[in-house]
């Protein structure tokens, strides 16, 4: 007999949504803990979240994914619209949920969206130090191009085709 766990559901919500809101704060406490190697200090965060807003990952300009796993806001994944492809940001699974799939379950959502919305490819940039995000994106079949972006944090890039047509970069 084959057990099977918690499904994943994704659900489309804007950056401001009680739920959304607290997945893009634990992201960006995430990210500045392990950027800086040792605990977020007081007003880090919100500085962070100041420097590099998710406003944008809604109607027009983007959208954000919140992903449930068995009935919990598991975690999160936004899209930036730009002529023709999409950018890749803000991927974030709990780490409760962390090996369940949420991963790939955001991906393939994010996919479907993008796909559906026109775009050819998505671009994400990303830092050295995520190496498990860079593992998946691989696993999912993005590859490492040439630097698309010029952010701060940018140390990795990479491209996933949608279509069968050839990359434009």
């Amino acid at each position: 007999m084959t057990t099977t766990g918690p499904t994943w559901v994704t659900a489309t919500v804007r950056p401001g949504h009680p739920d959304a809101a607290r997945l893009l704060r634990e992201y960006m406490t995430e990210m500045v803990v392990r950027y800086h190697r040792r605990p977020a200090r007081p007003g880090e965060v919100d500085a962070a979240l100041a420097e590099m807003p998710s406003d944008d990952l809604a109607p027009p300009g983007g959208l954000l994914l919140v992903a449930h796993h068995g009935g919990d806001p598991a975690g999160c994944a936004g899209l930036r619209w730009h002529s023709g492809w999409a950018e890749l940001t803000r991927v974030f699974v709990r780490p409760a949920h962390r090996g369940a799939g949420g991963g790939a379950a955001l991906l393939a959502a994010v996919e479907q969206r993008a796909r559906a919305a026109g775009a050819t490819r998505i671009r994400l940039d990303t830092r050295h130090d995520l190496v498990e995000a860079r593992a998946l994106y691989v696993r999912h079949g993005y590859v490492e191009i040439p630097a698309y972006s010029h952010g701060p944090y940018a140390e990795h890039w990479y491209e996933k085709q949608l279509t069968d047509a050839p990359s434009r970069r």
